[in-house]
């Protein structure tokens, strides 16, 4: 239904007033610091939600629309970590999410295209969808936030890991037992070495059984700790995974790496109620599991760009301005995304990278001399110790530290 004729005279005075701001190229691209952010809007009737944000728009509660890329590409998150001239050498990133997006295939092949990146297609075995059972049919319901979520982290992977293969399973909804099949298919399919949960939601009497479905011996099972701050969410409180916390990163003229990184106040941390403490974790500040064990960008401010074209109202500039002022779901266009759902795909890409085979994350903490430690910020108030404030070593929010190449992975 059209919106009624002095609304619809609203909206038109409003893009005359305050036009779009775009990237001029996609070499100019910069990321986008001011307008807040807005959370995906992910289908939430199971217990777990998505963990992404975007930048907002400053005409309304929707998402900021560019028609050029925005944000960090493969080039500023390749420099950033080290990782430039790296190869998966066929290996597989597995992403798990809920729902279905029925443009991912082509939004990917976009992203790709436009930041220089080869193709990543069904045709040329590089992409695979699939439902929660491990079949190309039928797909699970689509959905405008999920289908957001699923452009961040297919292309946050190809980003870190531009030679990755793909694998994209889909879960029927966002409730527990989907998703944990999902990871079981994604666990099950060959050539998977590394599997990305871009998910969460609080800690429950369920979380200790559905633990078995995340242990995956040989396979880097990835989670994002949260987008709310200090606190603990499942799937990344299981000792089963590598709980990836948040950062803010900056290019820097002074910095001898180039870039700096600080912690990104919305990154998840803390003790976990239920779960044990793993072997390989020795901070004392938690009787039980710890969150989080490693880290990497998150804040949308310095964000990724990514590229999304789901949406309930086509393709238009009116359409662009309805998804800007919150009136329309979805994207069409050129998004800048951060949130945890962007450091957990970064890092099961790294893993991919590092080729070795790793169970759950006690592999970083044996080989934390091949992190960049972050040493400042916040993510809340926990009486000033590590458990919310990043200082030397290991803290909750950014864990052991970030990527230095691939020797912590």
């Amino acid at each position: 239904m059209s919106p009624p004729r002095l609304l619809r005279s609203l909206i038109v005075l409003t893009l005359i007033a305050a036009p779009l701001t775009v990237a001029t190229s996609t070499a100019e691209a910069a990321p986008l610091r001011s307008g807040g952010v807005v959370s995906f809007g992910c289908a939430t009737s199971g217990k777990l939600h998505c963990l992404g944000k975007s930048i907002r728009s400053p005409k309304g509660s929707g998402p900021l629309l560019t028609s050029t890329p925005v944000g960090y590409g493969p080039a500023e998150i390749q420099a950033a970590y080290n990782l430039g001239g790296l190869h998966a050498n066929g290996k597989t990133v597995a992403i798990v999410d809920a729902q279905d997006a029925p443009t991912a295939e082509a939004d990917l092949a976009k992203f790709r295209s436009a930041r220089g990146l080869s193709p990543c297609t069904t045709a040329n075995g590089c992409f695979k969808k699939v439902n929660q059972n491990g079949a190309a049919s039928p797909l699970p319901a689509p959905d405008y936030g999920w289908a957001m979520e699923i452009s961040l982290d297919l292309d946050a992977a190809s980003a870190t890991c531009p030679d990755c293969k793909i694998l994209l399973v889909e879960a029927n909804s966002p409730d527990t037992d989907p998703l944990m099949t999902a990871v079981d298919t994604a666990a099950a399919t060959p050539g998977v070495v590394a599997i990305s949960n871009s998910y969460g939601g609080t800690e429950d009497s369920t979380i200790l059984a559905a633990d078995a479905h995340l242990n995956h011996p040989g396979i880097a099972v990835t989670a994002s700790s949260g987008d709310s701050g200090y606190g603990v969410s499942w799937p990344a409180s299981s000792p089963y995974v590598t709980a990836v916390g948040g950062t803010t990163l900056k290019k820097s003229t002074t910095a001898a790496r180039g870039w700096t990184e600080t912690t990104w106040k919305g990154s998840g941390s803390g003790c976990s109620a239920l779960e044990a403490k793993p072997a390989w974790q020795h901070d004392t500040g938690c009787a039980k599991r710890t969150v989080a064990d490693v880290s990497a960008v998150a804040d949308p401010a310095t964000g990724l760009g990514v590229y999304d074209t789901y949406n309930s109202c086509g393709s238009s500039s009116f359409c662009d301005l309805l998804l800007s002022l919150g009136l329309a779901q979805g994207a069409d266009g050129w998004i800048q995304v951060g949130g945890t759902s962007l450091s957990s795909p970064v890092i099961a890409s790294v893993y991919a990278l590092a080729g070795n085979s790793v169970t759950s994350g006690s592999y970083p903490y044996a080989h934390a001399d091949g992190l960049y430690d972050v040493t400042s910020g916040s993510n809340g108030s926990c009486g000033g110790t590590y458990l919310c404030t990043a200082g030397p070593g290991y803290d909750g929010p950014t864990g052991l530290g970030t990527p230095h190449g691939t020797a912590g992975f």
